[in-house]
């Protein structure tokens, strides 16, 4: 255990950062092709433009829901917006696995986005270049936009919002300082793997939080309670992940695929 942390916020940190870690190396990617072809000043601007946007948006929207939200409404939206999340990585995953899906090659998107910078034109503002600024706001703010919403489920489900905006900034600072050492997309990440496993954690917690929140319904308006409480969240875990293999071995089929094609 590290020093001064529970388990369940040394749980809550390392999920934040799994969860994290892929978007944080696609933004990465972006801003490493624009820095080198467009110029880092205005690479950084860009981000740093979009970094701001995203810290506001992480205060306005993590108050909003905390204050405005009764608790059973809380985990009904957060589990629902989880599980849709959730579902939508595992389904990625699923399909790269069994091959019905090429592989993210971060590479492929570092050559895609350099060559894109190379043929536009240039146009300078306030001594910033326009496309540089544009093209890193924009990845740093999609991206980004994933991480605040993983920052602020994650975080006001367990009630602790700081120890998950933690766990999003040491994902971020590991792969910057890996990827500034390297000088290179980080193209050596098990992205696949990274996406299956969050995909399975934000579709359980997301089912967990959900099935819960449904209480708002009811007469009392209060939580439904898990047969057997927190222990709960394992059995849906284990459900996931047979559904998930099931469906790998299901689409990996000849027949299955070539009807895919």
């Amino acid at each position: 255990m590290i020093q001064g942390l529970d388990t369940g916020q040394i749980g809550l940190l390392v999920a934040v950062m799994l969860a994290s870690a892929v978007e944080v190396v696609e933004t990465f990617t972006i801003l490493l092709a624009m820095g080198i072809t467009r110029g880092w000043r205005s690479t950084l601007a860009g981000a740093g433009a979009a970094l701001i946007v995203l810290v506001i948006i992480t205060a306005v929207g993590g108050y909003a829901l905390v204050e405005w939200f009764p608790e059973a409404l809380l985990q009904l939206v957060i589990g629902t917006l989880l599980l849709v999340f959730g579902l939508q990585w595992l389904r990625k995953a699923v399909l790269r696995s069994s091959g019905l899906a090429a592989l993210h090659d971060e590479d492929a998107t570092f050559r895609e986005e350099s060559e894109a910078a190379r043929r536009a034109a240039s146009q300078t503002v306030l001594g910033i270049d326009w496309f540089a600024f544009v093209v890193s706001f924009k990845g740093m703010l999609l991206e980004g936009l994933e991480i605040v919403f993983i920052v602020l489920t994650f975080g006001l489900s367990a009630g602790d919002l700081p120890m998950a905006a933690a766990g999003a900034l040491a994902s971020g600072a590991i792969v910057l300082v890996v990827g500034i050492a390297i000088h290179r997309p980080l193209s050596r990440v098990p992205e696949n793997t990274i996406k299956y496993v969050v995909g399975i954690l934000l579709s359980t917690f997301g089912t967990y939080w959900a099935v819960e929140g449904l209480g708002v319904v009811s007469a009392e308006h209060h939580s439904l309670a898990w047969p057997g409480g927190s222990l709960a969240l394992l059995y849906v875990l284990v459900a996931w992940v047979a559904v998930s293999r099931v469906l790998v071995a299901v689409l990996r089929r000849p027949e299955t695929a070539a009807a895919a094609a």
